[in-house]
């Protein structure tokens, strides 16, 4: 009795109760759930990782907004936090474009904006005192982390979990990536690859599982890419790409049908509600490949049906002959009357310079002149991708080792992208998740079977005594494999190499982001002759001069470079931007750059033009200033008006600004602004005044005079120099 006392007292003692609840025996968790516990862990540091990696530029300077165009997407995103949507979709610019104005709502693409102010408003509904500045600051950095899950749950689909992981890892640090997602880098390409990604993910898995939810999912991702940036027509024309050839290759299933009939009709319906594309869906030429396998699924659906209702082949073959040479047909006479009415739109200029690189530089020069629209080095591929681009190729080895309705889509995937990035510049941004993919495809493989052989035990053969023919007698005793431990030494050797090679790609990675892609270009830095860091921050000084020192309505005439910045910063209207809508109109302010000096004023004047700003680099040797984007000015306004001609800025083919430049080039307006009152300073020990350290040379007109315009500011550096254009003298 005294004993069952005891042991009751024991047992009601919440110590022991404690004791027993933290022993290891109670935590211990089974293989599988700690496989999870694992994976878990690794996609939460990767989420984490992700996101810091992409803080250098906060860290290094401070929270600010990079480039240009993101300074636009800012602006119009604290207009929508002030004033709602409604007026936000409503808004018409007239700081902008001035004389013409701009429809904000119908000229740009809301998604990013529409983000960031859910994100605000939802930190504010929680009581989080943030500004809206430091949530466009964060958006990329947080969107990235949201793509290395959709990497994972995208690289489990197509292979396994393990692969899952490496995408997950090898997408967070990826340069090509980071190039357009560190904090500060507000622009549309920031959560587009979120949406881009999501998308295909959802309509591969559609595609698997044949579910509606899958594809109303994947519809609504198309949305969201539509709504966030243009480059919805890689997804638009990618997927029925890949549809047609799982038609083509006999993969036709219901699966294949529900995935994409609902993606295609809901995403459109949806994409259609976005202003900027509106009808382009069935009326753009860009968009006529989506509708054209649409109604070849239905031909498809059709003549599965009459297969099962005939019984016999030939009557079969018969009827199929006929159907897809009459669907061809119609649909092909569909087109040619759609395009020779004018219902359907041609191609872009965008999409031709996409599919023949030289187009853009012989038709429109605009998109020549942007340095992110030609095509790329091989070294920009090297600095981006690193040893992804070894791996990429045996990805592709094991996906077509291993061929099924999701691998055929990352094959066509990876391949069409890379071509693009080989193209233009930017798209490596579209390249990189395939390639993160792929590589992870086969970095999973590759380590999943070195690992086997590791583990792989030494097998014993046994053989019994000989009898018969030979007559001779062997050992009865067991003999070991020898080949076995060279296999076992190998693989350690691979599996060295392969981690060996991932720690130098995170290490280039983590070079590549803190050097090259964290630097804001409106805070310029340099290394001084004793290692010190210099910090040129003339832009900002700028734009605070033009926000304090001039009229609340004066005009502002630059290159469309600078437009969002001078709008967003300096609060001035602007003639030009970077939105590049009206040629005409770029091509005027080209014009008046390139001309004399009274010519140009006559030009300024019928624009009411109140102040130029131009960038000039001759004193700190920054190579990308207006000088040097000159002969796109000249080229530009030469597109439109015929009496500006490249030859005449030229000598013998050459571009010079020193004494032997062209007489019409050192008086043009655009080198007077450049190097007013330059020749009178010394920029370098040794060298005559009027040095230009950009372009090495001494310049050729010192004594430069202007008439009807007048200095109003230069900055510290010389970097930004604003003049203010004279009023017309009184006439009697």
């Amino acid at each position: 009795m005294v004993a069952t006392t005891v042991k009751m007292e024991k047992a009601s003692d919440p110590m022991s109760k404690l004791q027993a609840l933290l022993s290891m025996k109670a935590w211990k968790l089974k293989t599988k759930q700690q496989e999870l516990l694992i994976r878990v862990s690794i996609l939460l540091l990767v989420y984490v990782l992700a996101f810091i990696t992409r803080l250098f530029s906060v860290l290094r300077y401070e929270s600010m907004i990079h480039e240009f165009d993101p300074y636009f997407n800012y602006r119009t995103t604290l207009y929508l936090t002030q004033n709602g949507f409604y007026d936000f979709w409503n808004w018409f610019d007239s700081e902008s474009w001035y004389p013409l104005g701009r429809i904000i709502g119908g000229t740009l693409y809301p998604g990013l904006m529409v983000t960031a102010a859910i994100i605000y408003w939802t930190l504010r509904f929680l009581r989080f005192a943030v500004h809206i500045r430091e949530v466009c600051v964060l958006t990329a950095p947080f969107f990235a982390s949201n793509t290395t899950l959709v990497a994972y749950f995208f690289g489990k689909e197509l292979w396994d979990s393990g692969a899952g992981l490496v995408a997950a890892a090898l997408i967070a640090i990826c340069p090509g990536y980071i190039s357009r997602s560190v904090a500060g880098s507000y622009d549309n390409e920031g959560v587009a690859i979120f949406a881009l990604l999501l998308t295909f993910y959802l309509f591969v898995k559609a595609v698997k599982t044949g579910l509606l939810a899958w594809a109303l999912a994947s519809a609504f991702g198309y949305f969201y890419m539509v709504s966030a940036w243009g480059g919805y027509v890689f997804i638009i024309n990618l997927i029925p790409l890949y549809v047609l050839v799982l038609l083509v290759t006999g993969r036709y299933s219901m699966r294949l049908y529900v995935a994409y009939n609902c993606m295609y009709i809901l995403g459109m319906l949806l994409a259609m509600q976005i202003r900027f594309v509106g009808f382009q869906h069935v009326q753009s030429g860009e968009h006529m490949a989506a509708m054209g396998v649409f109604f070849l699924m239905q031909v498809f659906y059709f003549l599965d049906w009459v297969k099962h209702q005939l019984n016999d082949p030939k009557l079969f073959h018969a009827f199929l002959r006929i159907t897809v040479s009459s669907a061809v047909g119609l649909g092909a006479i569909a087109l040619g009357l759609g395009t020779a009415s004018g219902y359907i739109s041609p191609w872009t200029g965008r999409f031709y310079s996409l599919l023949d690189p030289t187009y853009a530089k012989d038709h429109i020069p605009i998109i020549a002149s942007v340095s992110e629209h030609q095509p790329t080095a091989w070294s920009s591929f090297m600095f981006d991708f690193h040893i992804l681009l070894i791996l990429f190729p045996a990805g592709l080895y094991f996906c077509f080792k291993r061929l099924s309705d999701a691998t055929i889509f990352i094959v066509m995937y990876g391949l069409t992208s890379m071509y693009f990035a080989g193209v233009m510049v930017r798209l490596i941004l579209v390249a990189t998740p395939a390639v993160c993919l792929i590589s992870a495809i086969a970095v999973s493989a590759t380590i999943k079977n070195l690992t086997q052989l590791v583990r792989e035990k030494p097998k014993t053969t046994h053989s019994g005594s000989a009898k018969g023919t030979t007559g001779t007698k062997t050992s009865s005793k067991g003999s070991f494999d020898q080949s076995l431990p060279f296999q076992k030494n190998g693989a350690i050797a691979l599996l060295l190499g392969v981690f060996y090679l991932l720690s130098r790609y995170a290490i280039h990675c983590t070079w590549v982001t803190s050097e090259a892609y964290s630097s804001p270009s409106i805070v310029l830095a340099a290394r001084g002759a004793h290692g010190n860091r210099i910090i040129f921050d003339d832009y900002r000084e700028a734009y605070f001069w033009l926000r304090q020192n001039t009229p609340p309505d004066a005009k502002v005439m630059s290159w469309w470079d600078y437009g969002y910045q001078i709008t967003a910063m300096g609060n001035r209207t602007v003639i030009v931007d970077n939105n590049t809508w009206n040629n005409t109109h770029i091509a005027t302010v080209g014009r008046a750059m390139s001309s004399y000096e009274d010519e140009a004023y006559e030009i300024m004047q019928s624009l009411d033009v109140d102040y130029v700003l131009v960038v000039f680099g001759g004193v700190t040797g920054y190579s990308s200033d207006d000088i040097n984007k000159f002969l796109w000015m000249v080229r530009i306004g030469g597109g439109v008006f015929p009496v500006i001609k490249e030859p005449d800025y030229l000598v013998n083919g050459e571009y010079r600004v020193d004494k032997g430049a062209a007489p019409k080039m050192l008086n043009c307006l655009m080198y007077k602004l450049s190097y007013y009152r330059f020749g009178e300073l010394t920029t370098e020990f040794g060298k005559p005044p009027g040095y230009d350290r950009a372009r090495g040379v001494e310049i050729g007109n010192k004594d430069v005079k202007l008439e009807y315009l007048e200095e109003a500011f230069t900055t510290s550096n010389w970097i930004v120099r604003i003049y203010k254009v004279k009023p017309p003298n009184n006439r009697w």
